[in-house]
């Protein structure tokens, strides 16, 4: 028979151990090879991820009958482990398993991240705010980024509005062109995008450390209603993450004037005459369950074959000469 002091001794030897295996990795097991400052792919998915939601169609059986994996909404880490800072860009439905994955590469442990941008309020890009509330994380005062409309619709709007009044979030100001040093060698720029802006204008972004740019854009209707001309933008910069949310034109069962967005074969079209070292430094991404670039490896190879990049998940882009 176990005497209840050894019972008590034993039970709190469980306790602890138990507390020590939820402890988070120690920092530093995952940064092999990487240099401070980086970018990471977190998702490539456009807002409804892959699978869709009521999908039935052979792009998403592919996923149901095992022959592929799940993929997560579009967004990106910012990294500089120098001063031991995380950001992202996007909140996404995907949220909780991105900011792990980023926290677990960056080796930091950090909490919550140090900051949160926003591109604008379509469902897919903010809604991950969520899990910063206090039914879940019960985060105090996470930097959140926005334009002056993104930042109104979170204030007047529940459930987000309760983020700002319980200081689980501070919003943050942002203007168009106007940069934001996020540390001494990490800056973002946002610039305005024409896009279907029924809650909040829409931007994309410049990250930049020392000589290298890096674009994001990962929604915006047509490159030709933007004022900007995107190879121009492309050049500027040496990675371009840009929208490419569907392949062609009748891919879904719908008019797809209601949903517009660069076909993928219109921007291969516009940048097919750019030399070999800008053309590549096109990164497709934000990809449509219906688009076979999310789901069809021949396809990938093809566009990748014509010189252009295709994101995936888990791509890092060191910063750094």
């Amino acid at each position: 028979m176990i005497r209840p002091k050894v019972f008590k001794v034993v039970l709190l030897l469980l306790i602890s151990t138990v507390i020590s295996s939820c402890k988070e990795k120690p920092a530093g097991q995952t940064t092999a090879g990487l240099p401070d400052q980086f970018i990471m792919v977190l998702g490539v998915a456009q807002d409804a991820g892959y699978p869709q939601a009521g999908c039935t169609k052979q792009c998403c059986m592919r996923y149901y009958n095992g022959e592929h994996e799940a993929e997560r909404v579009v967004s990106l880490g910012i990294v500089d482990r120098a001063v031991r800072k995380i950001w992202m860009i996007e909140a996404t439905p995907d949220f909780k398993s991105q900011w792990h994955d980023l926290n677990e590469k960056s080796g930091l442990n950090k909490t919550a991240p140090d900051g949160i941008f926003l591109t604008h309020a379509h469902v897919g890009h903010y809604t991950g705010l969520m899990e910063l509330g206090r039914e879940i994380m019960g985060t105090s005062n996470v930097p959140v980024y926005g334009m002056p409309v993104m930042r109104s619709y979170l204030t007047e709007n529940g459930p987000w509005s309760q983020l700002v009044s319980l200081g689980n979030i501070g919003l943050q100001k942002l203007v168009a062109d106007s940069t934001v040093q996020l540390s001494p060698e990490i800056s973002i720029t946002p610039f305005l995008v024409p896009h279907r802006d029924e809650f909040s204008e829409t931007v994309g972004y410049r990250i930049e450390s020392g000589s290298k740019s890096i674009i994001f854009i990962p929604d915006i209707d047509k490159w030709s209603k933007w004022d900007r001309d995107i190879r121009k933008v492309v050049a500027s910069a040496d990675v371009a993450f840009l929208d490419a949310s569907f392949f062609r034109n009748g891919e879904i069962d719908r008019d797809m004037s209601e949903v517009p967005h660069p076909f993928l074969e219109e921007s291969m079209v516009l940048f097919e005459d750019l030399p070999e070292n800008e053309r590549s430094k096109v990164h497709f991404i934000h990809f449509n369950h219906t688009n076979p670039l999310i789901w069809d490896e021949e396809v990938r190879q093809s566009v990748r074959a014509k010189g252009f990049g295709v994101a995936s998940e888990g791509d890092v882009i060191p910063f750094g000469d």
